[in-house]
């Protein structure tokens, strides 16, 4: 008995391109300056079958961002559970730093075109997701202070991981650079590592 199984498994893999080559422009032109069309010129697609996986520009971010935004929720859930103020922001820039290294491109699509944030905030969820990243680092200084310095350390760090020759470093260089540049904005110390005998149980 035959199943819908290639037929889908076919439409999943033709909007994974169209979301691959939609990060690709976003990057080179921002989302402002790319177009539907220019997506489908790129892919080799009419319009019209572009609009049978993606009616809009503003659809097409959505399924572009999702799956980053689903791994800060999970490391905004995981810092929550911190004892401390200071060990729930040390725990949020180092997932945050090591999510701007391991998705690059991604990152510069939210930090080159400042109408992307604006956009993502008009989606309840999303706009959530960003406001907690936010608190989670201003903690640590209460007040105006703590909450320019965490937005500062966010876009810092995304328009800082764009693809380029002047940042020309291994993952686990930039990440600690990041995660060090983080914290000297945000004035936390860096955590003692646990020695020998208070490692001991």
């Amino acid at each position: 008995m035959a199943t819908a199984t290639p037929r889908t498994t076919g439409a999943t893999d033709t909007r994974q391109r169209i979301i691959d080559v939609a990060v690709r422009l976003f990057t080179r032109h921002s989302f402002a300056g790319t177009s539907l069309q220019m997506i489908a010129d790129e892919l080799g697609f009419t319009k019209a079958a572009l609009y049978h996986h993606f009616h809009t520009r503003e659809e097409l971010l959505r399924a572009v961002v999702e799956p980053l935004f689903g791994q800060v929720r999970a490391i905004i859930e995981q810092a929550q559970t911190q004892r401390s103020r200071h060990a729930r922001a040390e725990h949020m820039l180092a997932g945050y730093a090591d999510l701007a290294v391991r998705h690059r491109a991604l990152m510069s699509v939210l930090a080159g075109d400042p109408g992307v944030i604006d956009m993502l905030r008009a989606h309840g969820h999303l706009g959530s997701l960003i406001d907690r990243q936010i608190k989670l680092l201003a903690d640590v200084e209460p007040g105006p202070g703590g909450l320019v310095k965490a937005a500062v350390v966010l876009a810092g760090i995304a328009g800082a991981a764009l693809p380029s020759t002047v940042l020309d470093l291994d993952e686990d260089a930039l990440r600690q650079h990041f995660v060090e540049a983080g914290r000297r904005t945000l004035a936390l110390r860096t955590p003692r590592r646990p020695t020998r005998d208070t490692a001991r149980p």
